[in-house]
Parts: structure tokens; C-alpha cells; sequence
């Protein structure tokens, strides 16, 4: 999806012909406007350290610049409680699936739910219902915008490569994945690419950052390279792999990588830098 950046704005040559007939030259062309300026987003550099946080009690003594959290479980206060140490906040929201227990649960209709993605109270949404889904999306970013979060990370962009229920293809998630890059754009919000590694080439200019699970696990992490040749960060995380098994690769890559639990509760184990 294409990032919603301001246009660049000229003004085209503008000519005036005299009121009265004959053969009166035309005004001379004016001088064009200043182009607008484009629109920028806060894009982390490779190599910045973070934490991620989905569960449990919050834990805002990490010592880190970027903090990823739950959009509907972190409060206003909290996010302003770590822009006060100049720590930057990630609003982390379901694009992808459905929840059963998220308070917006009811405002998705049925026939958007697929199959279920493995974690309980989860469904696939039907991504190619894009007229449906974006109203539904933004009044979620609306959200981490009005909590005063810097960036969003939409969990769940890789939906054509698993068993959603519903015939999507690689044409359908490149739609959505757009789709969902404007949003947060459109709201002044910069944005993070999940886990879609096999569309990282064709998305990397839509999102502002990446944020991969297990990249070295699946022998993946080359395919995200594309964000760090724009210098955009790649936070990535492991969960069975030990930091000595993968951290010599990903530092080198210029990843910002760590082992979690899976639970992604406020633990971490990073990689040095």
C-alpha cells in the first residue's frame, strides 16, 4: 500500500487570456509555489535497541529508545510517561485477524472471519474486504493517535501464506498491506512491516520500519535486508533459538535482535550490540 506522504505540489503554469478579443498576448507565466514539503516520519535506525512488551504488568524501566506495546491495554499516561525519558512508543494492534476480546470485537462482521491462526479467540480476517475492513482499521489507529503513540505495528500482514479460509493471493496482501501503511500515515504515524519477508522488496518504500518474529529460525533474515539498504530498522526477535545461536548474524546484519518468551511478556534477552 502506498504510505500516505503529502504530494508534492507545484503549480502549473497559469495563463490568462485578455477579457477583450484581438490578438493581446497572454500574461506572463508566473512563478511556481514552493513545493510542499514531503511528509516525514519518525524511521528508526538499524541497530536501535527496543523492548516488547505484550503481557503482563508494564514494565517502563527498560532501559531502551523504542518501546513496542499493546495499543488497547496501554494508557495515554503511559506513553507519556516514557515520551517523558525520550523514549519513543509502538502501538502494537491485530491487522490481520480477528480477537474475541478486544472491546471492537462486535464491529466486524462474520463474513469477514476465516479460519482460526492458532492463538484462542483468533480468526483470519478476509483481507480482500479492504472497503469493509478500512473504517474498521482506522478508528484502531485512531486510537494509538489520540494515546499519543509515534508508530503502529500491525501484527498478522502474511495472511496469504497461511490457511486463512479464504483464497488470498500475493496480490491481495500486497493491497491490504498498503492499505494499512496509509492509515497510520494518513494519521501521522509511522508504520512497520510484520513478518511479510517475502514482500519486504515490494513494501519496503509503504513502511517506515520492520518487525520480524524468527527470521534466523527460518533461515528468513536476508529477505528483510531491503530496510536496512533504506536504513530503516529491523526489530526481530527469537524465541527458541539461544542469543548465541543467531545474535553474530543479525548484528551483522544490522539488526535490532533479542530472544523473548513467546508470551512477550516484559523479560528479554538482547543481543549485544
Amino acid at each position: 500500500m502506498t504510505g500516505a506522504r503529502a504530494a508534492l505540489v507545484a503549480a502549473l503554469p497559469a495563463f490568462a487570456l485578455a477579457a477583450c478579443g484581438g490578438d493581446s498576448d497572454p500574461e506572463p507565466e508566473r512563478e511556481p509555489e514552493p513545493e510542499s514539503a514531503v511528509a516525514e516520519f519518525w524511521r528508526p535506525a538499524p541497530g536501535t535497541p527496543w523492548q516488547w512488551q505484550l503481557s503482563g504488568t508494564l514494565d517502563t524501566t527498560v532501559d531502551v529508545p523504542v518501546y513496542d506495546v499493546d495499543g488497547f491495554e496501554t494508557s495515554a499516561a503511559q506513553v507519556a510517561e516514557l515520551h517523558e525519558r525520550g523514549t519513543r512508543v509502538i502501538c502494537y494492534v491485530n491487522a490481520g485477524a480477528w480477537e474475541d476480546f478486544r472491546p471492537d470485537a462486535d464491529a466486524f462482521p462474520e463474513e469477514l472471519l476465516g479460519e482460526g491462526n492458532g492463538w484462542p479467540g483468533e480468526r483470519w480476517f478476509d483481507i480482500r474486504a479492504l472497503d469493509t475492513l478500512r473504517p474498521l482499521l482506522a478508528a484502531r489507529f485512531d486510537m494509538c493517535r489520540d494515546k499519543g503513540f509515534d508508530a503502529v505495528e500491525p501484527d498478522l500482514l502474511e495472511g496469504w501464506t497461511n490457511d486463512t479460509g479464504f483464497p488470498l493471493t500475493a496480490d491481495d496482501q500486497l493491497a491490504f498491506n498498503r492499505m494499512v501503511a496509509e492509515l497510520a500515515h494518513e494519521r501521522g504515524l509511522s508504520v512497520g512491516l510484520k513478518n511479510d519477508g517475502a514482500q519486504a522488496a515490494e513494501l519496503v518504500d509503504d513502511f517506515d520500519f520492520a518487525v520480524s518474529e524468527e527470521c534466523a529460525a527460518f533461515g528468513e533474515c536476508a529477505l528483510l535486508l531491503p530496510f536496512i539498504e533504506q536504513d530503516k530498522a529491523v526489530f526481530h526477535v527469537e524465541y527458541d533459538l539461544a542469543a548465541d545461536e543467531f545474535c553474530a548474524e543479525t548484528t551483522a546484519l544490522g539488526f535490532s535482535s533479542m530472544v523473548k518468551r513467546l508470551d512477550l511478556d516484559a523479560w528479554r534477552d538482547p543481543c549485544p550490540a
